[in-house]
């Protein structure tokens, strides 16, 4: 049964609460000019608390989050937070200052984001970090601008930006907003980077190389040193998008690989609820050699002083107001400092675990193209189903009636009918059986009733919707009236 609207569900006087009486009512006229004010009362709906909290409850339950069912979205780490991060996180010593307070009246705060700098650059291998971005393609676009003005320094005018066929899309999108060329290059038969890829458009106009590592396809990069040093050869930097960071967590640092700059999504990697448009945290760490070129103001320690500081020799300026989103990086402080390096190691160590044991029981019915050094997530294809006439779309829909969200589907877009699985390093073993055997019983299900697949899905509140007319002709206006 479709829910009802909260206009719906009005009733003629019924009150959920009664507001006190506007002493003002007779000055509204002479404080607000005539245009402004309504001529009839507004259309608002007559419901009691009880059945407003009730509906509300209803509407929530509709949709899909992390406590309530599995979450195998690739590459964005849709993981459980622990709830205690959110607890410290409304404290109101955090959430009552504001960054326009004299510094010294926020020292805990700048603790904070100095602590946390220091344990990112620990984990990375960085010399020094900035927090101020506020997403992941945010710290992209920072990193961009450092790597522009690093040679921009240096007397040169280099704008060409190599990066891999799977990276993520925010990468060309961030290096193309900043002005750059980008030059793609294809993925060998493992799907790894191709050195000799690499050689034939090295050259002395090369900015820098993008790398995610591991990349899209969950492939761990174990030639990113050789990479790093013809990079290097040119004068090149090396960025790592850190998106999928929680598989190496407490066993390699970017820094030691040969990146001069790596992004966090402290948003995903470091527990944050995840989606909903944010908020996010993209923060930035650099090698030595860009230290001087880090956002204003950076956060710095003298004696037991927290301070900040704004005299940066090449700073690249602001790219936020104030310091970011400092409620996302005190969740990312409790949670390195409740794991500390044991537990962080136990993350990396549950994420690919979790992923090569749900490749096993899957690969036989969801062929997986690139097997060979598979991390935190993988990437299965679904084109054999073609020949029943089932899409992966139909199979992502199908999942929704057994209580899962859909995994990443038709990305990287390398292989065809991609269906992107990352478990993440949350999920318990049973949970990995349970999904094993519907996405196998769909399969079944694909050969033997493609139907069921193509109507699907069944038991959501609304079935399978026209994506693309919905786009094209956005019409979200409802009749109100009674």
């Amino acid at each position: 049964m479709a829910t009802k609207t909260i206009f719906e569900k009005s009733v003629k006087n019924r009150k959920g609460y009664t507001l006190p009486k506007c002493k003002i009512d007779n000055e509204v006229k002479k404080i607000f000019p005539a245009n402004l004010l309504r001529s009839d009362a507004p259309r608002i709906p007559e419901v009691s608390e009880l059945d407003t909290v009730r509906h509300y409850i209803e509407l929530s339950d509709k949709n899909h989050f992390i406590e309530k069912g599995f979450y195998p979205l690739g590459s964005c780490t849709m993981k459980y937070n622990p709830k205690i991060n959110d607890i410290v996180n409304v404290l109101t010593g955090f959430t009552d200052i504001h960054p326009m307070q004299p510094e010294d009246t926020i020292q805990g705060a700048l603790q904070v984001m100095y602590e946390l700098q220091q344990d990112l650059a620990e984990i990375s291998g960085m010399r020094a970090l900035s927090l101020q971005p506020v997403a992941g393609a945010h710290g992209e676009f920072t990193g961009v601008n450092i790597i522009y003005n690093y040679h921009k320094n240096k007397g040169r005018h280099r704008t060409k930006i190599i990066m891999p066929d799977s990276s993520h899309g925010t990468n060309p999108a961030t290096s193309a907003l900043h002005g750059m060329e980008v030059i793609e290059i294809k993925s060998n038969d493992d799907g790894k980077v191709d050195i000799k890829a690499v050689e034939e458009v090295l050259s002395d106009d090369i900015a820098g190389f993008m790398l995610t590592n591991p990349n899209t396809l969950g492939v761990f990069e174990t030639d990113v040193q050789e990479i790093a040093e013809l990079i290097h050869s040119v004068d090149g930097l090396m960025y790592m998008d850190g998106a999928n960071l929680n598989a190496m967590l407490g066993y390699l640092r970017p820094g030691n690989m040969g990146f001069d700059i790596v992004h966090f999504n402290l948003h995903k990697t470091f527990s944050t609820p995840h989606g909903g448009g944010g908020p996010g945290a993209g923060g930035i760490g650099v090698s030595e050699k860009l230290v001087e070129y880090l956002p204003i103001p950076v956060v710095r320690k003298k004696e037991y002083v927290y301070y900040l500081d704004y005299d940066v020799k090449h700073s690249i300026g602001k790219v936020h107001s104030y310091f970011g989103n400092f409620l996302v990086m005190l969740r990312a402080y409790i949670y390195l400092k409740m794991l500390g390096d044991i537990g962080l190691k136990r993350v990396a160590e549950n994420a690919v675990i979790n992923s090569n044991y749900l490749m096993a029981k899957l690969r036989s019915e969801y062929p997986v193209p690139y097997q060979k050094n598979i991390m935190h997530e993988f990437v299965a294809c679904g084109e054999k189903f073609k020949e029943y006439g089932v899409r992966t779309l139909d199979i992502a829909k199908r999942l929704l009636d057994y209580g899962f969200h859909a995994p990443t589907i038709y990305f990287p877009l390398i292989v065809h009918e991609a269906l992107m699985i990352e478990p993440t390093e949350t999920e318990s073993k049973e949970t990995l059986d349970n999904f094993a055997q519907v996405m196998l019983k769909i399969a079944k299900e694909a050969k033997d009733n493609s139907q069921l697949l193509k109507d699907a899905p069944q038991n959501t509140p609304v079935t399978r919707l026209d994506e693309t007319n919905a786009i094209k002709n956005l019409n979200i206006k409802y009749n109100f009236e009674a």
